[in-house]
Order: C-alpha cells, then structure tokens, then sequence
C-alpha cells in the first residue's frame, strides 16, 4: 500500500512547492504526461528517479516512498518551523504522530492550507501589481460595479423621478450589469488561462527565462566554441524576446571564453566553492564567477543553484529559479536581499546567509556582486547592476547572527517589527 501512494505524495509535495507538473517534469528529465500518470498512481517508480524528484522538491527519498507516519511526521517539522511565536516539542513528535495520526493529520493538513492560501495571495498581490491586463480587467470591473452602484443609489434616494428619466437609470442598469458579467467572465478566463502550463502574456523576460529553463541554463554548442547566433530561437513568439535571448546568450558566451568549462571544473574539484579565489585565478570579475556557476549542469554543484540579476531601480532583469525562492520583479522584492544591498556597495563582494521568511522558512547561501557598466561618456555616472547567486542550504541554526531575515515583499511578509517596511502586511499575524 505504501508503495502504490507514491505518486499521490510526489502531486502533494509538488503543490506545497509550488511547481507545474511542467516544470517538475523538466527538471527531473521526464515528460510531463509521464508525470502525471506517476502522481496519480498509474505507474510505479523507483530507483533513480525517485532521488532526482525528491531532490527537485528537497525533501528526502523517505518522505515519499513510506507510509502516511513518515509523510506526517514531516509535514509536522514544516509546520512547527513555520510558527509564528510558538516552540513545538519536536523530540516527541514521533510518538505524538504515532499515538494521534487524526490530529496529526488535521494539523499538516491546515498547515498545507496556509501554506497554499499565503502563496495565492502572494501570487495574486504580485500580478495585480504588475500584470498590465489584470489591472485593467479589474478596473474594468471596479468601474462597472460603481456605476451601478451609484445608479442604484440615485433610484433609491430619490423619492419622485420622472418616468423618462426612471427608464433611462433602468436602462443603464441593465447595460452595466451585462457589462459587469462579461467583464467578469473575461476575467474569470484569463485567470484561467494563465494558470495552464502554455501560458504565454507576452512579457519578453520570462519567454527568455522559459527558453533558458528548458535548456537547463546550459548550452553545450556555446561550450564547445559556438556560435551563440546559431542558436535556434523560433520556438519564440516575440522579436523583442528574441533580442532578449540573444542579449543573455551573448553574456553567456563571454563568460564560457573567460572561463572555459573543463578549467572551472577542474578548478572546483581542487577547493572548496570560493567565487573570490576563482575570480582571481581565472582573472575575471565577480559578477562573470557567479553567472558561469550558475551555468554548470544541474546538480554540479552539489545543491541547487540559483541567479537573479536586477538593474539599479531594482527590477528583475534574469532569474534561473530555485525551489521555495521567491523574489517579486519589479520594485516590490524586499529591499534586504543581498542582491539589493550590494547596489550600495560596488565592486564590494557580499555573502550572506538569508532566511527567506512567507509560506515556508527556507534557507539560502547567497553570493552578491554590484558592478559598474560601460560609461557612455564624461561627466556621465555608469549604470550599476547586481548580481546574485542563489544556493539552497538545509539543517542551518536560524538564531545565528549572521542570518539575514528577509521577506518576499512587505504586503505578505510576517516580519511586523522590520524597520526596512513600506507598508502594513496583509497578514493578521506578526513574526
């Protein structure tokens, strides 16, 4: 029986990560039908690639190939390090999971409801603030039903109204009603829609981004000496995500010439993980290190890896994701991530251990970089970028100094008492 559970454990962990079966489908090398046939039970799994998914959803083997106690029991781990204020007994929650699986159960079930409802709002306060055709579609709405509204109210407080001019609110009624329903309707399916694993709403950024993703951030042609512009990008709808692509793959290509693959490689196999010493062996600037480790195939390096690279007003300008990072791209990330910090100090190399406060407290290594563009001219101030390289780390003492607590933007972070708030968090609980 616990074997035949298996997939209906990988969906679950799959939904509190937050991923697609697409995209889990991607990382682990399989398609996304045979995904899916797995997470509902219809072939079995084993060996190999059980590691790979439990890696991709960083969780162990165990929590998904046994029995409902070992899934409880870690579901219990998540919640007690999610809590707000409170200290769990953890020594005795074997025997607790054990002796009360139904209360076990019920509390690892609302947790995972907190844990899915923090990330809808998320979600929804990002898009509403920078999806372009959200925002109109609610306006629409929000317009539509004020008016009615309003014209409701002028039926109702006026005690004498011409028959004429009764006949016209009524009409109006009734046209802005039709007009609330389909706007309604229009909105109800494009949330639909954008939440499929084809959607496509023309932002150039996360086309490249897609592109990139669904080459593992790899390019074997560029590694071997390649031309970058014989890539074949008309998989992509848009000419300026194709420019884009280009742009990136560009940069890509510098940073294979400046540090060839089988050099790093062998680089890393001598020491420890240290961007500082590999900037200056292979002399190169920081910013080119980190990029080229966040190039390296999947599991090179032991733990996955993540890059955000951000302009000085803070947007997002590339991100290669990490599972439970989460970073909003435009304007309302928290100011505390390294990446941000580093724009104060340039040329500066910043590391910081961060934990990422929200739907779960996850942790991260973070390498930070800020660098000066090419100056256009004289009396002309360059034009700053950062940099950082994002590495998952697990077992670390959160009430260690040198932690940085940061949250994914101020309208849904916990953290009540940051003095590095912009506005009051929409959740009731404080950190």
């Amino acid at each position: 029986m616990r074997d035949t559970l298996t997939g209906s454990r990988i969906r679950e962990r799959r939904q509190i990560a937050g991923l697609r079966q697409a995209e889990l489908a991607r990382q682990v090398g399989i398609s996304a039908s045979y995904l899916n046939l797995i997470e509902h039970n219809r072939r079995r799994i084993g060996g190999k690639l059980v590691v790979d998914i439990a890696a991709a959803l960083m969780v162990e083997p165990s929590v998904l190939t046994q029995g409902i106690e070992a899934t409880l029991i870690s579901a219990l781990r998540e919640a007690a390090a999610d809590a707000v204020g409170q200290e769990a007994e953890l020594d005795g929650l074997e025997e607790f999971a054990g002796r009360f699986p139904g209360w076990a159960g019920v509390l690892a079930q609302m947790h995972r409801r907190v844990v899915s409802l923090e990330r809808t709002v998320e979600t929804l306060s990002d898009r509403l603030t920078h999806d372009p055709h959200l925002a109109a579609s609610m306006h629409e709405v929000l317009s539509t039903a004020a008016a009615i509204r309003s014209t409701a109210a002028i039926l109702a407080d006026t005690q004498e109204i011409e028959p004429e001019w009764r006949d016209r609110f009524h009409s109006n009624l009734h046209q802005d009603a039709e007009r609330l329903a389909e706007s309604s309707k229009s909105l109800v399916t494009y949330l639909d829609e954008s939440d499929s694993a084809g959607d496509h709403r023309g932002v150039p950024l996360e086309d490249v981004e897609a592109f990139f993703g669904k080459n593992g951030h790899h390019f074997p042609h560029i590694e071997q000496g390649g031309d970058e512009a014989e890539i074949d990008l008309s998989e992509m709808e848009s000419t300026a995500a194709r420019s884009l692509t280009r742009d990136f793959l560009g940069i890509y290509a510098a940073d294979a010439r400046a540090m060839p693959m089988e050099k790093l490689q062998a680089a890393l196999a001598d020491v420890p993980l240290d961007p500082l010493q590999l900037a200056s062996q292979f002399s190169v600037d920081v910013a080119t290190v980190l990029r080229r480790l966040a190039a390296l195939p999947d599991g090179y390096l032991g733990r996955p890896t993540g890059l955000v690279v951000c302009d000085a007003s803070g947007s997002i300008l590339f991100s290669k994701p990490v599972p439970g990072f989460a970073m909003p791209r435009f304007g309302e990330a928290c100011p505390l991530w390294p990446l941000f910090q580093a724009l104060n100090r340039p040329l500066v190399p910043i590391r910081q251990r961060v934990v990422q406060l929200g739907r779960t407290a996850a942790v991260f290594d973070c390498y930070s970089y800020a660098w000066p563009q090419t100056i256009s001219g004289y009396d002309q101030g360059p034009v700053y970028r950062s940099v950082m390289l994002v590495q998952s780390i697990e077992d670390v003492a959160q009430d260690q100094q040198d932690v940085a607590w940061v949250g994914p933007s101020c309208r849904v972070c916990p953290h009540s008492d940051c003095t590095s708030r912009r506005e009051p968090s929409i959740l009731s609980e404080g950190f």
